[in-house]
């Protein structure tokens, strides 16, 4: 059921709800089932813990037969979040970057070539601005940005000899603007980037000037909504279902046209939605972010006023109804909801360009 302008929604299976000891093959089975379009696997390792390329490559062909598109993720590649991924350097027979080329010729051999990759990592049972390795002070920021450069330099060669691209999220601790430059400098024939639609509010940016940023390298898209609610420390951000947040995806989805890929994989919620601070209010916040415009930050401050009242008129969850708790069939639902207010929104795109 692809859309008249080119994008096809799937799932990110770690965030879709599955029974005990349901695998690979079971969830692009539901996945069809539910009127999906493609799943993205959060780890290779997921279809075979052994990267065994004959189980690769049946999974392959089992999407293809279902008519789904299938991606896969590899793993942070940033050398001082290596440690926290020991089954990738185990892959390596302990040689950290073998393990991650290991990913990509695998996947290759099974016909799968649009990988996830990230920078970094974001501790959500920390409060404060170390949760976020950006603010780590064993290291700066600046020299985990120079040392990732490395390592794509260094992987660069297997990505182009087996036609891959390894595609690097707008993850929580990185901004749009570092990725891009990321990826100009490694080669936008080896490397893209996997948009991340709400992550891009808790680096300050607006999603939509976000969108427009990355739309030319852009090969993964990871998708949800945000709420934004003003705090002590200035703003946070909820998740929640496209069309339920802050995003105006009309003009999201409109600057993604320009993508290489539009293959949108809806990243659902776990038990919770992850309320995460925005400290506008925070100077080294500010001084962390040399990029950050005030435009987009305003853009911002008026996306949380017009939320806020929103949820006094009923029209939206508050941010006490967003703290609860989510069962399985909110998870689900999430997922479902998402699906069908971006394929209206991209029915109402390909109406508009028609005409």
């Amino acid at each position: 059921m692809t859309s008249d302008v080119g994008f096809r929604i799937g799932t990110d299976s770690s965030k879709f709800p599955a029974p005990a000891g349901t695998d690979a093959a079971w969830l692009l089975e539901k996945a069809a089932s539910a009127g999906l379009e493609g799943v993205f696997f959060r780890s290779a390792l997921e279809l075979s813990p052994t990267l065994d390329v004959g189980e690769l490559r049946a999974l392959r062909e089992q999407a293809d037969d279902l008519g789904l598109y299938l991606e896969v993720g590899a793993a942070k590649i940033n050398p001082f979040a290596a440690p926290e991924a020991p089954e990738i350097r185990a892959l390596g027979d302990g040689d950290y970057l073998t393990g991650v080329e290991r990913i990509v010729v695998a996947c290759a051999a099974a016909g799968i070539h649009e990988i996830w990759a990230a920078t970094a990592n974001y501790k959500f049972d920390l409060a404060g601005r170390l949760a976020c390795d950006r603010y780590r002070t064993d290291v700066t920021w600046n020299d985990q940005l120079r040392a990732t450069g490395k390592v794509m330099a260094e992987l660069a060669p297997v990505l182009r000899e087996h036609g891959s691209h390894l595609n690097i999220e707008t993850h929580e601790e990185i901004t749009t603007f570092e990725l891009v430059r990321l990826v100009e400098e490694g080669g936008a024939d080896a490397f893209g980037i996997t948009f991340d639609t709400a992550n891009v509010l808790i680096r300050g940016e607006d999603p939509v000037a976000a969108a427009r940023r990355v739309a030319p390298y852009t090969r993964q898209t990871h998708v949800r909504d945000g709420a934004l609610f003003f705090t002590e420390q200035g703003l946070c951000r909820v998740l929640a279902p496209c069309g339920q947040g802050v995003i105006d995806w009309p003009a999201l989805m409109t600057a993604l046209l320009d993508a290489p890929r539009k293959a949108l994989s809806i990243e659902g919620i776990m038990g919770r939605r992850f309320q995460l601070p925005i400290p506008i209010h925070d100077p080294l916040w500010h001084a962390g972010q040399p990029d950050m415009t005030t435009v987009e930050l305003a853009e911002l401050v008026r996306l949380a006023r017009g939320y806020e009242d929103a949820v006094a008129r009923g029209e939206r969850r508050s941010l006490t109804s967003l703290a609860e708790p989510a069962d399985d069939e909110e998870r689900e639902r999430f997922v479902l909801d998402s699906v069908a207010h971006l394929r209206a929104v991209a029915a109402q795109i390909g109406a508009d360009r028609a005409r």
